[in-house]
Parts: C-alpha cells; structure tokens; sequence
C-alpha cells in the first residue's frame, strides 16, 4: 500500500488542524493582552488573570459549575456503570430494548428537544428551577455516554477471570469489587471524565432548567459575549481550557501507567 503523503494530504490535514485549534490558539494569546481591545495587541500582561478573579459574577457561576460538574458526573458514572453492567451480563429480560432505548436516547436527542422537556417535567412536577434541577438535567444527559465507554469494556471482558475466582470460593461481590471493578476503572475514569467534559461545556440544557442563583459558566460567558467579547472572557477560556487538558494528561499518565503494571504482572505470571 502507498503511505507517501502528497501534498494536497499536507495540505488538508495543515488546515484542518488550524481550522480546529487556531482559533483557541489566538483565545489564549489575547488573555494576555494589554490592551482591553481583543483584536488589537498591546503587549504582555496578567492583569486580565487578577481582574477575572476579582469578578464576582464570574467567580459565583465557576463555583456553580464545579459543584454541578462533579456532582453529575460521580452520579451519572454510578448510574452508567450500572446501567452497562446490566445490558452487557444480562443479555434477555422483559423490556431489555425499552431500557436500551431510553439509556441512550440522550445521545440522539437534540439538547433543545432535551432541555424543553426536561423543563417541562420539573414544571409539572412542581420542582423550581435551580441548582436540583441543572444537575438532574445533567446527569440525564452524561449517563449514557459514561454507559457506552463502559459497556464497551465490558464487551471485551474475559469473564473467565470471574469464574476462576468463584470457583476459589469468592462471593460474586467480592469477585465485582476485586476483579471486575479494577479491569474496568480505567473505562469508568474515561466515562467520568467525559461526563465531566460534557457538563462543564454545556449551555443549551443548563439555560432551560437553571434558575436564580444557578447560572453556569457557559450561560455567564455567553451572555456576555453578546455584549462584546472581554479579555476576562478570554482569560476564563484559557483557565477552562488548561484545566481539561490537564485532566487530560493526568487520566493518559494513569492508564499508561496501569498498562505498564499490567504488563509486568503477566511477565511475572509467566516467569513464575
């Protein structure tokens, strides 16, 4: 097979890559701006940092969405896991394609079909819109990316590693929480991370359930924005966007390291 790249596969691939992360490039560059004009360099400066800390607006709605992202993202790991565990080991019972249909309806779902009838619920149900409600919405809509990442390594599961436990006289919970749980971490960390991800992004959904007192990140920037964008937007994004990539970083380093512990237990193993 050929694998010279021509140039017109540089060329896509160059552009594509500067249509994607050059404008987050230019985001960050800014934030260290002098000047207050966004498209206008004025040389280096922090003081946009100190000023976005001494935003209170801006300070209240990051709090509200840490508390909304780690809340909902445990919760909806919790619920996925479970979920996946339930559509991976117990292949038929009653209403098993009804229940699939609604764990991964949210991934098809527009979020303004999504929002609007999450919204509709908590007005029939009499609920107030608020922080409850900006975090059940949430953990409606990552449950079931956190169920796909772990029942794909369920999928994969060598279930005879349960057997041979049992058959050493193990419980089937001990055999969960000492054999199941640590093989598939690694797909629960990535789904609670995701989840993470997904609700520390999201604005269509938080604006139809949230309320007084409950205005996310997203929904403060975005309004805004649409005043005119600010370096302390800028600065904002940048602390976003380096608290993800660290995240990142750190769930790569781990799963690396766990493959390599892996790897020289099964060395181990087979010296033995």
């Amino acid at each position: 097979m050929n694998t010279t790249w021509s140039r017109f596969n540089i060329t896509s691939i160059v552009l594509g890559f500067a249509f994607l992360y050059l404008p987050i490039v230019l985001l960050i560059v800014f934030s260290f701006n002098e000047s207050k004009l966004v498209t206008v360099w004025g040389g280096f400066s922090t003081k946009w940092y100190v000023s976005l800390f001494h935003n209170q607006g801006l300070m209240d709605a990051t709090w509200v969405t840490a508390r909304v992202g780690l809340i909902s993202a445990t919760v909806a790991t919790v619920l996925g896991t479970l979920a996946a565990l339930t559509l991976t080991r117990y292949t038929r019972f009653k209403g098993r394609v009804l229940f699939s249909g609604m764990v991964f309806a949210p991934l098809v779902m527009p979020e303004v079909i999504t929002g609007l009838s999450l919204l509709l619920l908590f007005v029939a149900v009499g609920l107030d819109r608020g922080f409850l409600t900006v975090t059940l919405a949430h953990i409606t809509l990552t449950m079931c990316f956190v169920a796909v990442v772990v029942q794909s390594r369920l999928i994969t599961f060598d279930r005879s590693l349960e057997e041979a436990a049992m058959d050493l006289g193990a419980t089937p919970v001990k055999t969960f929480f000492q054999i199941t749980l640590p093989v598939i971490m690694p797909a629960i960390v990535s789904g609670w991370m995701l989840a993470f991800t997904l609700s520390l992004d999201d604005l269509v959904i938080a604006s139809f359930t949230s309320g007084p007192g409950a205005t996310t990140l997203p929904m403060k920037i975005y309004s805004q924005v649409r005043l005119g964008v600010t370096p302390e937007i800028n600065a904002a994004c940048t602390i976003l966007i380096a608290v993800v990539a660290i995240g990142v970083i750190i769930a790569s380093l781990a799963n690396k390291r766990r493959e390599v512990q892996r790897q020289l237990d099964e060395r181990a193993a087979q010296r033995g």
